[in-house]
């Protein structure tokens, strides 16, 4: 095992900016990436060790934390190396689902657009009508309708002739991870650039991230830090310092959040957290909970078989990034690693003693998650309310001098917010779940 370094502390002041421009993004023409000294972090040296040896146990090949885009731990196992290669997986699909918004942007394709006018009629081997009915924006939700269980769950064989597509039901009536549907979608981005996915992906966003990396049988090959690099331009929404690959922010926006309503923890070919239910690739019924509860609930990730992962989290300017073999489980996206490592993410700082009076919160609130009214109870009378977004923009400002009081926040979209609340005692900052 060789580790590089070690610099975090994940407990991230809500106030501070995620915008491009007042982050740092490392150069794209050269190896250099900053980091910080961890003498100034607030990690326990003990819990740093525990988390390397569980990752070693893990299986894990390569793992990196991006901080404010800084390098924050960077460590490899075994043989692997900060040179070595390793496959994504179905985190492959994430840098699919970018790629369709730029093309979109530049006026290649619509993913509006019934499929067969990118693939030619008959491409499935349903009815013209059915066939018409088939969109790229169902295709990147994964509800197409369309038989998955054609194809083996998690299967690399791919199969485009048309008795491989054959209709099921209507779109988006059902959630199916199915992917040669998905598949398909790369070829529909080479007939509509002109391009190779390679020269495509490269030209359009590799070589303006410093992002090195190659396609083989529909999936991507890189090294650690190339991964870190697209989850640090997601992090940023499309956006590399000074330079915006992504023009079309409702796009983006859509692109992580539920793209339809049978599993509501799904993308365009994104996996979203914090949402009220998800379903899992190969079956049909849904776990009410969010995928990891451990994790912060506006986490949302490129997941893949054996636990490839890119976790991006915008309330806390943090990218987190796991290559290696299976870490428990098979599964294709989400798997108990999540939780066990979330679990120690979230809890590195040394414990310390502290005083009941400095134990004790600012303000607590009910319900959370929260439908329409949020109640607000605190030791001594607020003074001020401000409800942000996950950008940091304040949303909802009011002076009070209740300590109880009700917020309506029946007016805002379902999502993560924050609210901060000051009194005389200081001021605290909660996230809040509207569902």
């Amino acid at each position: 095992m060789r580790i590089l370094m070690f610099l975090l502390t994940l407990n991230c002041c809500f106030l501070s900016s995620v915008q491009a421009q007042d982050s740092y993004f490392p150069p794209i023409d050269e190896d250099e990436w900053e980091s910080v000294d961890p003498s100034t972090l607030g990690w326990c040296a003990e819990k740093v060790d525990a988390l390397s040896s569980f990752l070693e146990e893990k299986n894990t090949k390569s793992f990196l934390i991006l901080k404010g885009g800084k390098i924050v731990m960077e460590a490899y196992y075994g043989e692997h190396d900060a040179e070595k290669v390793w496959y994504w997986a179905s985190a492959s699909k994430s840098l699919v689902a970018t790629l369709y918004g730029m093309a979109q942007e530049d006026g290649l394709l619509d993913i509006n657009d019934p499929t067969s006018d990118y693939l030619g009629e008959g491409w499935t081997s349903a009815t013209p009508e059915q066939e018409a009915a088939i969109s790229l924006k169902s295709q990147l939700s994964m509800a197409s309708g369309l038989d998955d269980g054609v194809e083996t769950t998690g299967s690399t064989d791919n199969c485009f002739e048309p008795q491989c597509f054959q209709y099921l039901s209507a779109p988006y009536s059902r959630w199916a991870y199915h992917n040669s549907a998905y598949r398909i979608l790369q070829d529909v981005l080479e007939t509509a650039s002109g391009q190779t996915k390679f020269n495509y992906t490269r030209g359009r966003l590799g070589d303006r991230i410093g992002m090195k990396g190659f396609w083989l049988n529909y999936v991507y090959y890189s090294t650690g830090r190339d991964m870190a690099r697209f989850g640090l331009l997601a992090l940023h929404r499309g956006i590399w310092g000074t330079d915006t690959l992504l023009q079309e922010q409702a796009y983006f926006d859509a692109m992580i959040q539920p793209s339809q309503a049978e599993n509501p923890s799904y993308g365009y070919l994104w996996w979203l957290n914090g949402q009220e239910a998800f379903q899992l690739p190969g079956v049909q019924f849904k776990i009410n909970r969010a995928m990891i509860p451990e994790a912060p609930a506006d986490l949302f990730a490129a997941l893949g078989k054996n636990d490839q992962k890119i976790y991006v989290v915008p309330s806390e300017d943090l990218v987190v990034v796991r290559q290696g073999d299976a870490a428990g489980g098979v599964v294709l996206s989400s798997s108990s690693f999540d939780a066990e490592l979330w679990q120690r993410l979230g809890d590195m700082n040394c414990t310390v003693s502290t005083t009941d009076e400095q134990q004790k919160e600012i303000f607590v609130v009910s319900p959370n998650p929260v439908v329409d009214e949020l109640r607000i109870q605190s030791a001594s009378p607020v003074e001020s309310i401000r409800l942000y977004d996950l950008r940091g923009r304040t949303l909802l400002a009011q002076m009070d001098t209740a300590a109880q009081l009700t917020l309506s926040i029946a007016r805002f979209p379902k999502g993560t917010y924050f609210l901060q609340v000051k009194t005389k005692e200081g001021v605290g900052i909660k996230r809040i779940v509207k569902s």
